[in-house]
């Protein structure tokens, strides 16, 4: 009888450290990346990347944290403001997730007299989850119409 009952308390400790890895929230992970964009934060967003982020936009290629941060981060984000995405399609699982759709921004004058204007096109985030179990955007795709004058 003890042995019967030390076997089922074994088989109960092994089950239950038997964790399972939960699919990420892609639509989680994004409204954070884009929550921080809004916010200007641009440590939080430099934060969420990883170490060899990939940024495409048209025929711009930029690769590796810090020339994602410089080039796109840091020149982009103080020129939007209320940056918005509508989800196509997302597919995620224990180690990616993928989200695609349209996005809009408000695009702020470059210098005193111009007109604000509005920017809108296709988006495509990818996150990995990296070794030490933190989500990170791997790689993001911008396919954005001309910038329109706000009327």
């Amino acid at each position: 009888m003890k042995t019967m009952i030390y076997t089922l308390l074994v088989g109960a400790a092994l089950t239950g450290c038997n964790k399972q890895e939960e699919s990420a929230n892609v639509q989680s992970l994004n409204q954070q990346f884009i929550s921080a964009w809004n916010s200007k934060d641009a440590g939080k967003v430099t934060g969420m990347l990883a170490d060899d982020v990939d940024f495409v936009q048209g025929e711009v290629h930029y690769k590796g944290k810090s020339e994602v941060t410089e080039k796109w981060v840091n020149a982009t984000m103080p020129t939007t403001k209320s940056l918005k995405t509508s989800v196509i399609s997302s597919v995620n699982d224990t180690q990616t997730a993928y989200e695609a759709g349209t996005f809009s921004v408000d695009v702020l004058p470059q210098a005193a007299g111009e007109k604000a204007g509005y920017g809108e096109g296709n988006y495509m985030l990818l996150w990995k989850k990296a070794a030490d179990g933190i989500w990170k955007l791997s790689y993001a795709q911008l396919e954005d119409l001309p910038v329109q004058v706000k009327q």
